[in-house]
């Protein structure tokens, strides 16, 4: 079975986005980015929301090309073109570099992804991910909190019907001053 990992970067007081989709809070550190980079390496499916979606397929097809690209920034854009890559949308008609789009159950999709034989995945996108922990298949939490309250706007975490217990195996602090998290979730 695989393993289904959500994570993200987020303000102090929970939001991934601020209102109107301002997400300009949160530009990583080199450190930041690197943390990132190497989640990605790690990961062989990524799975998307609509918006997210949109937002990384605006920049990262042609990221390592941009003249102010960094070693890291030409990395990322490369693994990023070459991973496979879910994305569930009921409004998008097609997609393209490495993904295929799923217009049905979002719940019972990533339920039979999990099911398969492969390597961890990861999910993005705080409405796809909302769907996949009320159904209690997030194995594991990564959170990148930013000094900054933000006041609003999209959380990370979703309304739940009942508790998930999660366990502590990572805590890290990077000089840019955002504390990475990261908790499994306990059975």
């Amino acid at each position: 079975m695989r393993k289904l990992v959500y994570g993200m970067n987020l303000a102090l007081d929970g939001y991934i986005a601020a209102p109107c989709d301002d997400i300009g809070w949160s530009v990583p550190s080199e450190e930041l980015f690197q943390f990132w980079s190497d989640q990605l390496q790690a990961t062989d499916l990524m799975l998307y929301g609509r918006k997210l979606w949109r937002t990384m397929s605006s920049y990262w097809p042609s990221g390592d090309q941009q003249p102010d690209a960094t070693p890291a920034e030409i990395e990322f854009a490369r693994r990023w073109r070459d991973m496979s890559k879910v994305v569930f949308s009921s409004t998008l008609d097609t997609v393209d570099w490495n993904a295929r789009l799923v217009t049905g159950d979002a719940v019972a999709e990533i339920t039979r992804l999990k099911a398969e034989d492969g390597g961890r995945m990861s999910i993005g996108g705080a409405t796809l991910a909302g769907a996949a922990m009320r159904a209690g298949l997030i194995d594991e939490y990564v959170l990148a909190t930013a000094p900054v309250l933000v006041g609003g706007g999209t959380p990370f975490f979703t309304a739940l019907d009942n508790w998930v217990h999660l366990k502590l195996v990572e805590t890290r602090t990077l000089p840019c001053g955002v504390i990475l998290t990261r908790y499994e979730t306990r059975r």
